[in-house]
């Protein structure tokens, strides 16, 4: 520990994000950053606890105390070794995850925890300016080949701990762009592309070869990718979005929020939409279905393209601020999360469960909603029961957000013949093994829907468990 009194003389100090004027009248990315005198500061404040609570909240592991200290003496190269020993991709988590690490620290005790996301992208951002992340590739190959179907964190992070052992490995993606939902679901106000061209470019200089445009089981048959490869591991996510079958559903005007965030980040990239396929909250009184953090970027974005008003309502009643005794500490609070897109305008709604969707001509124009009170039994079971008279939200524009339920079985899995379990996820009989030989799975395709981090990290142990069965 550098300074042991850090913690008690230093205060927390966020980036914090673009004034919201400028930041709504682009993409570019909302979080700011600190200067490197305050960002060695700020991790100065790690008390190096005997038992780092940090550590054991990240799913990846990451020796969060070490590398502070590292970055705390303005050592950022051995930061950055030591931060990749364990996370492939600090670039991408240290934008987009949502710190379980930080919640888990002693000092959130008094709310004011160490920076710990801010610090790792830091560190890669400056790993990345002063050239230390050069390609590495393996100095010999071992003659085994490997498939990974599907490009997103999980896919990513097997294919670069694969291709290290020396396997020659070959990532499969069905859309035109590397980065499953990392690059196609998060908008670039939060993760600005450019960041992922820059990873890709170095796994590419270190020999991982990518195929995009390529749907397996049906561009490739599955017989013929178990026949041309070694091995096979699985990370196509869970891409079945939970739907809402009400009355009126069939309306123009209700999309799922990957419709509108996968469109609008095409558009991001340069990709010109016909007018007549874009769906556009210009103008538009939107209502977001569904209170997580896809529901937020569909907040963000609405807001980007001209709303006349935004509005996110969720079926569960609001959650406590700032913290919750039924998750207490070091567990992840559920407590009230407010995002950027939030503070950019937007009515937030709780407890109202949709009835219908109204319309005129074939085109949304509201949606009847319902309060609801949820109970608890003693049991510990959740009951809902609708309360009051029904209302209506006007919308000429609604987005589902209510997460995903499981991979697509149709095509690829079917035609593997893999098992699933009682929630639709691909079984892993052992771990990160399907039960087809060869097959193996990582990610939310196992998994179901799930964190950035948890899918790199599951994609590190699918490659733990290919490279041991190819000895």
């Amino acid at each position: 520990m550098g300074n042991a009194k850090a913690f008690l003389t230093i205060n927390r100090k966020e980036a914090g994000y673009r004034p919201v004027v400028d930041r709504v009248a682009d993409f570019g990315e909302v979080e700011q950053t600190l200067n490197s005198e305050d960002r060695m500061l700020q991790a100065s404040r790690c008390m190096e606890c005997g038992v780092p609570f940090c550590h054991w909240a990240c799913p990846l592991g990451n020796v969060i105390p070490e590398w502070q200290d590292l970055l705390y003496k303005g050592k950022w190269f051995e930061a950055y070794n030591l931060l990749i020993k364990t996370n492939n991709f600090p670039e991408f988590t240290g934008r987009i995850c949502p710190a379980l690490c930080e919640k888990s620290c002693v000092l959130n005790l008094e709310h004011q925890p160490l920076t710990v996301r801010e610090n790792e992208v830091a560190i890669a951002e400056h790993a990345f300016l002063e050239g230390y992340v050069k390609p590495n590739p393996p100095q010999k190959r071992t003659g085994k080949k490997v498939a990974v179907v599907g490009s997103g964190p999980a896919g990513l992070a097997a294919a670069d701990m694969l291709n290290r052992k020396g396997h020659t490995v070959t990532v499969y993606e069905k859309d035109e762009y590397i980065g499953g939902l990392l690059r196609l679901g998060i908008p670039d106000f939060k993760l600005n592309k450019e960041i992922i061209e820059r990873r890709l470019d170095i796994l590419k200089a270190e020999g991982i070869q990518f195929e995009t445009n390529v749907e397996v089981g049906k561009d490739i048959p599955a017989e013929k990718l178990l026949s041309k490869f070694d091995a096979v591991c699985l990370t196509i996510g869970a891409g079945v979005p939970r739907d809402l079958p009400v009355e009126g559903r069939e309306l123009k005007g209700v999309y799922f929020a990957l419709d509108l965030l996968k469109q609008q980040n095409r558009m991001v990239s340069g990709q010109t939409i016909p007018s007549a396929q874009q769906i556009s909250a210009k103008g538009k009184k939107v209502l977001v279905i569904g209170g997580g953090d896809t529901g937020s970027d569909c907040v963000g974005t609405s807001i980007r393209q001209k709303a006349a008003k935004v509005t996110q309502i969720e079926i569960l009643p609001a959650p406590p601020e700032g913290s919750n005794p039924a998750t207490p500490w070091p567990a992840y609070p559920n407590i009230l999360k407010t995002s950027s897109s939030h503070l950019e305008g937007c009515e937030r709604r709780w407890s109202l469960a949709t009835k219908r969707f109204i319309g005129n001509k074939g085109k949304v124009t509201g949606v009847e909603v319902q309060t609801v009170e949820w109970t608890q039994s003693p049991e510990g079971k959740f009951t809902m029961k609708e309360v009051g008279e029904p209302e209506i939200i006007p919308a000429d524009l609604v987005l589902l957000s209510m997460g995903f339920t499981q991979p697509v079985h149709e095509g690829l899995l079917d035609d593997l013949g893999v098992k699933y379990d009682a929630r639709g996820n691909v079984a892993a009989v052992q771990p990160n093994e399907s039960s087809v030989e060869k097959v193996f799975v990582a990610g939310d395709v196992t998994s179901g829907a799930s964190l950035v981090v948890r899918a790199i990290a599951s994609g590190r142990e699918a490659a733990k468990a290919i490279a041991a069965c190819l000895n």
